[in-house]
């Protein structure tokens, strides 16, 4: 395997250029696919990627369960500075591990403090709160999931700006935007090359919802203008912090006041966003390529040095 086993801890530096000029260039739907999907096989790769390096590295220190056979040279040589990127590993996964727990465990307790807020609300699509402070969310639930808006923000909007946010809100129930959201947090976690692809998908599915409330509004002009008065009124709400963010607003109106992006499901290899796209595609084959032939050897290895 040699250095090549190390490649997955880095490759997500490839997928750099495609999480700036996707979100600018693309359709938000296409946009939040691509960057999801290269996030979560990047994040798997350098994961799996530190697992190898962790068994090979620790085989031959002593007290591990792991059999004796595994820390024979032949094994230890498959990976470089075999030692010392095992004891690396360890701190590493468990890092991983904690992380990715901590978003789990804080995306349930949010969902459960929101749901049980509603207990007493009757079963419906749209739930409005008696608060004047001004916020609106989507939270998602087995069925449908509910759309939450405050009397706050309703009297601070006009009739077809209302539309427009229940619109808004109703896409990121129907696109299960909260998925997305939840994967890239995962893969931030589980490597933190792969943060600039989170931050861009907080923004695509953001825009991914305003394009679809646009379509359904028949009006760009009136969504934006309820994008923004919704951004100057509303403020970060305790409870949904990091669950429910705008986004960076300015943008969003900007884009709602041009014209609609055009749908394309794969950018052109002739354009600046197409080879952008392209990299970041070549550089997740090569990574998940490199992680099962890491793990292929690895393990033929591992079989041929334990006794049967």
């Amino acid at each position: 395997m040699g250095v090549f086993v190390l490649l997955p801890l880095v490759l997500p530096l490839t997928a750099w250029p495609v999480a700036r000029l996707a979100e600018q260039r693309l359709h938000p739907r296409a946009a939040t696919w691509l960057l999801t999907v290269a996030a979560c096989a990047l994040a798997l790769c350098s994961t799996l990627c530190l697992t190898l390096l962790m068994v090979v590295g620790t085989a031959q220190l002593p007290g591990n369960p792991l059999p004796d056979a595994w820390s024979d040279d032949e094994v230890r040589e498959a990976v470089p500075y075999d030692e010392a990127a095992g004891e690396l590993a360890i701190p590493a996964l468990l890092a991983v591990l904690a992380g990715c727990s901590r978003v789990l465990w804080r995306h349930v307790r949010v969902r459960r403090r929101v749901g049980r807020s509603l207990a007493g609300l009757p079963r419906r699509t749209v739930a409005v709160l008696p608060d004047p402070e001004p916020y609106a969310y989507a939270l998602p639930g087995r069925s449908r999931g509910r759309v939450v808006v405050s009397t706050g923000l309703l009297t601070r909007l006009a009739a077809r700006e209302r539309r427009a946010l229940f619109a808004h809100e109703r896409a990121h129930l129907a696109g299960g935007h909260h998925r997305f959201l939840l994967l890239v947090q995962l893969a931030a976690r589980a490597n933190p090359f792969l943060r600039p692809l989170r931050t861009a998908v907080s923004y695509t599915v953001e825009r991914w919802a305003d394009e679809e409330a646009a379509g359904v509004v028949r009006d760009r002009q009136t969504v934006a203008r309820a994008i923004g008065k919704a951004a100057l009124v509303s403020r970060p709400h305790p409870v949904l912090a990091g669950f429910a963010a705008p986004g960076p607003v300015p943008r969003r109106v900007a884009a709602l006041l041009g014209p609609a992006p055009a749908v394309h499901v794969w950018p052109s290899l002739f354009t600046a966003v197409g080879v952008a796209a392209w990299t970041a595609a070549a550089g997740t084959m090569i990574s998940a390529l490199s992680s099962a032939n890491s793990a292929v050897t690895l393990f033929l290895v591992l079989k041929a040095a334990t006794p049967l």
